[in-house]
């Protein structure tokens, strides 16, 4: 009989067919969420700032869930996470274009003009938007499909999505000036991923010398 532990529990859980579902379900809450607080005007003096900048949170949030799944598989021996890789990158993705489109239609009212002046002249939109243009080949290139066109160039481009993360942590600190502590949160999780990457990266390449 197996032996019901939590890794045996949650990695059934995660096979489950409902699992995709209940996981899409539940990435749209911030939004259903977020939304209905700015119709019902019940985010504060500055409802368009409020919403703009938490779709901008999210974004950042499913990156970093996203950039955790593969030490956390590897930690852990739990193999389900993986198949929720690719749907919270493009969450992550998604989150962005919410965000880039409000500030885009709520905040600048199609101002092309002043989008431009604000892309050149302020610096963290400027990162922000090099992040958002950075994203768009790796969302168009999501699926099964191009994995297998572009073989291992894919791996080689995905792997910009860590520059993306840099850049991301780097617009939000810009941003917010004199309170630092939330991206300054953001920046240690992604210094630990990426730690975790570089030592995986260092023993597998210990592991092929020997």
């Amino acid at each position: 009989m197996q032996a019901w532990t939590l890794k045996n529990i949650s990695e059934q859980i995660l096979r489950m067919r409902l699992g995709k579902p209940l996981v899409f379900t539940a990435c749209l809450i911030p939004l259903i969420c977020y939304g209905y607080w700015f119709f019902t005007d019940s985010l504060g003096a500055n409802p368009i700032e409020a919403i703009t900048r938490r779709a901008g949170d999210w974004a950042l949030r499913f990156l970093l869930i996203t950039l955790a799944i593969s030490p956390l598989r590897k930690l852990t021996g739990w193999q389900g996470f993986a198949r929720y890789r690719r749907m919270l990158g493009l969450f992550s993705f998604f989150y962005v274009c919410v965000h880039l489109s409000l500030y885009v239609t709520l905040d600048k009212f199609f101002d092309l003009a002043e989008i431009i002046e604000d892309v050149i002249d302020r610096p963290f939109i400027t990162v922000g938007f090099t992040a958002f243009v950075l994203l768009i080949p790796l969302a168009a290139t999501s699926t099964n499909r191009m994995v297998e066109v572009l073989q291992h160039r894919w791996t080689q481009l995905h792997r910009l999505v860590y520059v993306v993360a840099m850049l991301a942590v780097l617009h939000f600190w810009w941003m917010v000036k004199i309170d630092t502590r939330e991206p300054a949160i953001y920046a240690a999780v992604l210094a630990v991923l990426l730690g975790f990457r570089l030592m995986f990266y260092l023993k597998r390449k210990l592991q092929e010398t020997e």
